[in-house]
């Protein structure tokens, strides 16, 4: 079949399970009772397998095909949705239900790797380029389905049978659409994968080889310590922000919280969240096409660092008014959208050169460790201070994001 016949739907099922491990069973916790600081800690653990990511994927490079790979994780991801959903009304459901995001995670992390694989070694260099723009819309749309259409289903649901139940019918419907994604990959995707510079089964070698020449070739970069600094505090404000936004959402008034319904939260997160953040990043793409990242990077910094003020607002007003809400919510991930332009760039130009498709891959797991580890104290935090002192903290904590910016801006060459 024609490359558009399993582009759209092959990135559409890679946001599906990310979104999933990484939004909904945030939501899911904190409306099933679990306090900040468990919810925060057992969600950010999730993070892991994408921070390791690199370690395993010589072995889908060496080993089977990326086809293969694909089909069998997609398959993987519907069990494990399937097995949250059915153990959410067990007596062991928090264990449980972990220990199937967990196989979720790993999952989604492999069939990254194999559907970015796939997608090289399937099409020429032309097709690239071509269906690059479909790859990034679909797995946008995939993102807005997961952590906004699917939330408020799972919010209307949470109505009329109760948050268990609810969240039950939600997982075994995502766990449908991963099985008839599977499915139709395994009609749609193409079955001859050609071989590129040593890709496939046939590599010499030991497996860790190009894994151990990575780390040569990342090792080797100049001002190394300056742009590790930056990968994984850049997005340390964000990185709390992210992980008790949508709990504040949902805490009662009492707890501090805006008290509103999980369809509330999916619409302001999943759509009009969501479009800000798009809007942000195309923006952002734009005017650093025109002038370079160096020129752009210091109102970057202030974009994705001043609009977390929103919060503070609204932990200390608290308003009621879904208008005002979602305007915060929009702002905020505007800024983000545009700012988060300069991180990726900066990966980007940090990772050309030697081997820069799997320096690059490394440097996301610096990201994803960026992410995890300030998560994980996040809700003990939020527990111990408060929502509003909590707030006031992430703000301080952009002084971090504008000093790091500072150590790479000298290595901008533009």
């Amino acid at each position: 079949m024609k490359p558009f016949a399993w582009i759209p739907t092959l990135y559409f099922a890679e946001a599906l399970p990310y979104m999933a491990v990484m939004t909904l069973s945030v939501i899911m916790y904190t409306n099933l009772g679990l306090s900040n600081t468990e919810l925060a800690l057992y969600t950010s653990w999730l993070y892991l397998p994408w921070v390791i990511k690199p370690l395993w994927s010589p072995i889908v490079d060496h080993f089977r095909t990326k086809r293969w790979w694909i089909l069998t994780m997609q398959v993987l991801v519907g069990a494990s949705l399937a097995g949250v959903a059915l153990t959410l009304p067990t007596a062991m459901w928090l264990r449980l239900s972990l220990a199937c995001f967990w196989l979720m995670a790993f999952s989604s992390a492999t069939h990254d790797i194999a559907a970015d694989g796939f997608y090289i070694l399937a099409l020429n260099e032309e097709d690239q380029a071509l269906y690059v723009g479909f790859r990034s819309t679909f797995y946008r749309i995939g993102s807005i389905f997961c952590q906004g259409i699917l939330v408020m289903v799972a919010g209307w649901l949470e109505q009329r049978y109760g948050v268990s139940l609810a969240w039950s019918i939600t997982m075994l419907l995502m766990a449908a659409i991963m099985v008839a994604l599977a499915g139709w990959h395994f009609v749609s995707l193409p079955s001859e994968e050609k071989q590129v510079k040593g890709e496939g089964l046939k590599v010499k070698g030991s497996v860790l080889q190009p894994f151990v020449e990575t780390l040569k070739a990342f090792a080797s970069k100049p001002h190394l310590w300056a742009a590790v600094l930056f990968m994984l505090l850049f997005r340390l404000p964000e990185a709390q922000l992210a992980k008790m936004a949508q709990p504040f959402m949902l805490r009662t008034i009492g707890e501090g919280g805006l008290e509103l319904s999980t369809t509330a939260v999916g619409f302001a997160y999943g759509t009009l969240g969501v479009i800000g953040l798009l809007a942000g990043g195309i923006v952002g793409g734009w005017v650093v096409s025109r002038n370079g990242l160096r020129h752009w990077l210091w109102p970057m910094v202030v974009a994705i660092s001043l609009p977390d003020i929103v919060y503070i607002y609204l932990s200390y007003a608290q308003p009621q008014e879904l208008w005002i809400i979602n305007a915060c919510v929009f702002i905020e991930q505007l800024g983000y959208g545009f700012g988060f332009t300069a991180y990726m760039l900066f990966l980007v130009y940090f990772s050309q050169g030697e081997r820069s498709t799997s320096v690059f891959a490394l440097c996301t797991a610096f990201q994803a460790l960026g992410m995890m580890i300030p998560g994980m104290f996040a809700g003990k935090l939020a527990d111990m201070w408060g929502f509003q002192t909590f707030f006031v903290f992430v703000c301080a904590c952009t002084v971090i994001t504008f000093l790091v910016s500072g150590l790479i801006r000298r290595d901008l060459k533009n």
